[in-house]
């Protein structure tokens, strides 16, 4: 069979079910054989639309997501996809056409050096240089992408590559790439853990995204319901385990919910697993919790002591490090001690509860809030960058496994959109709740054709505060108010724009309609467009301040008419 023949093959053979892409002149052949194939294609009107709903597909089921693209522009309109999920830890394979392998380094007709360019911002990537590489360079690129730490791979393939006869009959020359593991230290670091966690009195669990990626919730949910160790979650932890529970207090970091940022604060003893430490927890790394006896469980060794140093340092599996421990603490019959800590945190939740002003302007949080109560908690939930993917981490509590999804580590407006794409078709027959902005919504508006072209039923829901919230948020506390460039005067009729695509379109203005039009929305077959014209002055609230620690938040407490640091 030939190269092109192959790649469809392969991906079969894989149990891939959907390739978003967008074809071209290096990559015709390989559409050639594709149109002719049973494997679902699904045309996106952009590349940066195709990554983005592999992105997407791969979060709602944990499987590599797939996309195709022409050489040069083609290729280069990936790039904001593949750091995005990098950033993420979300696994991709993106196939990228490329000039004749006679042509490559002659600037020839759309060539583009995409192994150069993708280099910092991808797990690695491959170019076929001779058809008898093919077979192999596909494994391991599918291999390297879902082993460790999750991740993009690019394979970038000459056109005349597509044309060349594969021999699958023969041995493949493995081509070896990936380093060893590393050496866990789990046998050795299980006693000091153990002790740490059973003296303290103030322990706290942070979980990251590592549980999600590493399908560890359920183990999760076992240790917690065993330990009683309150739980708080970074962005990309949301939904870990369903945030209904009592134990699990929320989001942690600038805009995190204050008893969890209070409590992230004042633990004697973290047990962190599968996160970061990303400055938007941390504040300044210096100051960032310097009496606290940090835990830290990840499954890639280079993020162990980059950020903040650990105490006690693990390099492994989230899900395998949790059995274990749970095993050993059952076995010694482990006791916790965290009555008076759980009192403690129950006290600032009541004290310093989420909260905003209603009155004639319509919140965001109010269409969040509705949205939630209607849908449930099970709902796959999609957000943009900006404000509103703050409002929805804090205000819509998430049940579901892989149901929260969004741009954490790179923040990439126009995300939103693709990103819902692709988890419909992860999710065939659910819907999926889109909350996105009117800066971000235009930056992949074109995908609006997609989803109706696919029927699919994703409700968008456009809190629509004609500027770049958050960088007005910020202008106002931070600069004065000097709201430069920031207002979006000048955008289109979203309603107009909407019905242009052919999809059914909802505008809310009062919030007295709230309930009755997220009731007509979630009852449609196909994708909705709602559009909610909400209080441009509305600010995310806490807010930890450039540099502060968590404890130093910013918000308007009950009782109090003004915005005050926390007391």
């Amino acid at each position: 069979m030939n190269g092109a023949e192959y790649l469809v093959k392969f991906f079969q053979d894989k149990g891939v079910d959907v390739i978003f892409g967008y074809p071209g002149g290096s990559v015709i052949f390989l559409y050639d054989v594709l149109g002719k194939s049973t494997l679902k294609h699904v045309l996106t009107r952009h590349e940066q639309g195709a990554v983005h709903a592999a992105d997407g597909y791969a979060r709602v089921t944990g499987k590599p997501g797939v996309c195709f693209a022409t050489s040069g522009p083609g290729a280069t309109n990936l790039v904001t996809g593949l750091a995005n999920a990098y950033l993420d830890s979300v696994p991709l394979i993106a196939i990228t056409g490329q000039v004749a392998l006679n042509c490559i380094g002659r600037d020839s007709f759309q060539e583009a050096d995409i192994i150069g360019i993708t280099m910092p911002i991808i797990k690695h990537s491959y170019m076929v240089k001779e058809i008898e590489q093919l077979p192999a360079i596909m494994e391991e690129a599918w291999n390297v992408a879902v082993s460790g730490r999750p991740g993009p791979v690019v394979v970038d393939i000459p056109k005349d590559m597509f044309m060349g006869t594969v021999d699958i009959s023969v041995p493949h020359k493995r081509i070896v790439t990936r380093k060893g593991p590393q050496k866990n230290g789990l046998e050795e670091q299980l006693p000091k853990i153990i002790e740490a966690l059973s003296r303290a009195e103030r322990p706290l669990i942070f979980a990251g995204g590592g549980i999600i990626s590493g399908q560890a919730g359920e183990e999760l949910r076992k240790f917690v319901d065993y330990t009683h160790i309150p739980m708080v979650t970074s962005l990309m932890g949301k939904g870990a385990i369903p945030e209904t529970r009592e134990d699990v207090l929320g989001m942690v970091g600038m805009h995190g919910k204050p008893a969890a940022n209070l409590a992230l604060s004042a633990c004697d003893v973290m047990l962190a697993l599968g996160v970061r430490f990303s400055d938007r927890v941390t504040g300044d790394p210096k100051k960032f919790l310097p009496d606290t006896a940090i835990i830290h469980v990840d499954i890639d060794a280079a993020e162990l002591s980059k950020n903040v140093i650990a105490e006690i340092p693990v390099v492994c599996d989230a899900g395998k490090f949790l059995n274990k421990i749970l095993e050993k603490m059952k076995e010694k019959k482990t006791k916790f001690h965290v009555q008076g800590w759980l009192e403690q945190i129950k006290e600032w939740q009541r004290k310093y509860p989420l909260s905003y002003e209603k009155g004639a302007c319509l919140k965001p949080q109010q269409v969040i809030e509705e949205v939630a109560r209607q849908a449930g908690d099970k709902a796959v939930v999609v957000t943009d960058v900006g404000q509103h993917q703050m409002f929805a981490a804090q205000y819509y509590p998430i049940g579901g496994v892989r149901n929260f999804l969004t741009s954490g580590g790179l923040g990439t407006m126009g995300f939103g959109l693709p990103a819902a794409i692709g988890a419909a078709f992860g999710r065939p027959g659910e819907n999926v709740l889109l909350f996105t902005g009117d800066g971000g919504i235009q930056m992949n508006i074109q995908e609006l054709a997609t989803a109706v072209k696919n029927r699919l039923p994703v409700k968008i829901f456009l809190l629509n505060n004609v500027c770049l919230g958050m960088v007005r948020q910020w202008q106002e506390l931070f600069f004065a108010g000097n709201y430069a460039h920031t207002l979006l005067e000048g955008n289109p009729d979203f309603m107009k724009l909407a019905d242009a695509y052919g999809m059914k379109a909802l505008k809310i203005t009062d919030p007295k309609e709230v309930a009755a039009m997220v009731s007509q929305a979630l009852s449609e077959p196909g994708p909705v467009f709602v559009e909610c014209v909400i209080d441009q002055g509305e600010n995310v609230f806490p807010i930890v301040p450039p540099g502060g620690k968590p404890s130093e938040m910013l918000g308007r407490w009950p009782g109090e008419a003004h915005i005050s640091r926390i007391s």
